[in-house]
């Protein structure tokens, strides 16, 4: 198995007398998808702003591609290789597809990053085929619906060329189908391209399907790390989380 490429190290948030994050210790793994899962208000979405500088952490590390980026802006996370999504969609509504993600690259290439300018508009065509977006790539953002917008924020992310993809709530307004499509699209980006892709989602059935590995979060600690297979099996995740959802 390759070594992960992003870690995060004992990480620990405190907002005052909060404890948001304890001692978190999660990576991604370049070929591999990981899942970050746990209840509502487990710490998920703070574990991800920490490791792309959206929020400062109290203590611990965040290492990506063996470099130590815990006092890194945002921005500069982004040029070593470190993308996201958000669970609200981020997106030039008033712009068509094909802008939207023709934009992301034209942002990437204002990068002092090795010189590797990108052509933006050849590039936005391979992504828009990559991702499947052609049927809608002249259409507005604003007059499709979320699931393929979901598809959109992803092609926009990919077109920065990234080493890791973080994933927030990716399956959430998709149908079941877009669903499915979205699942085998992350396997090719895993499997085929080596890309390290981590991923929060509540859709359980869509976690344990994509995902290789999950680390599971609750009220700010790790309480599990496993295949899917065997956190399915874990009593303390059944109890904190899978087993109170199988009773609702």
């Amino acid at each position: 198995m390759n070594a992960p490429i992003l870690s995060t190290k004992d990480v620990t948030v405190r907002f005052g007398g909060n404890l948001a994050l304890s001692e978190v210790s999660i990576d991604a793994t370049p070929g591999l998808i990981s899942g970050l899962i746990g209840p509502n208000g487990a710490g998920k979405t703070t574990c991800f702003n920490v490791i792309t500088g959206l929020l400062p952490l109290t203590s611990g590390t965040v290492v990506l591609d063996g470099k130590d980026v815990s006092s890194l802006a945002p921005h500069k996370r982004a040029r070593r290789g470190l993308a996201r999504t958000f669970q609200r969609l981020e997106l030039f509504t008033s712009l068509t597809v094909r802008d939207n993600i023709r934009v992301a690259a034209e942002i990437r290439n204002t990068w002092k990053r090795f010189g590797d300018r990108l052509n933006a508009s050849k590039e936005a065509e391979r992504i828009i085929d990559l991702v499947g977006l052609e049927g809608v790539a002249d259409v507005a953002v604003s007059e499709i619906p979320t699931g393929t917008a979901r598809v959109v924020e992803l092609g926009r992310a990919l077109i920065t060329r990234p080493k890791v993809l973080l994933l927030d709530e990716p399956a959430s307004g998709q149908t079941e189908q877009e669903t499915a499509a979205f699942g085998r699209l992350l396997e090719r980006l895993a499997k085929e391209d080596g890309l390290a892709i981590m991923l929060v989602e509540h859709d359980m059935t869509f976690v344990m399907e994509v995902c290789d590995y999950l680390h599971v979060l609750d009220f700010g600690k790790i309480i599990a790390h496993g295949t899917p297979v065997e956190i399915q099996a874990d009593q303390a995740v059944l109890d904190a989380y899978l087993g109170a959802e199988d009773q609702s």
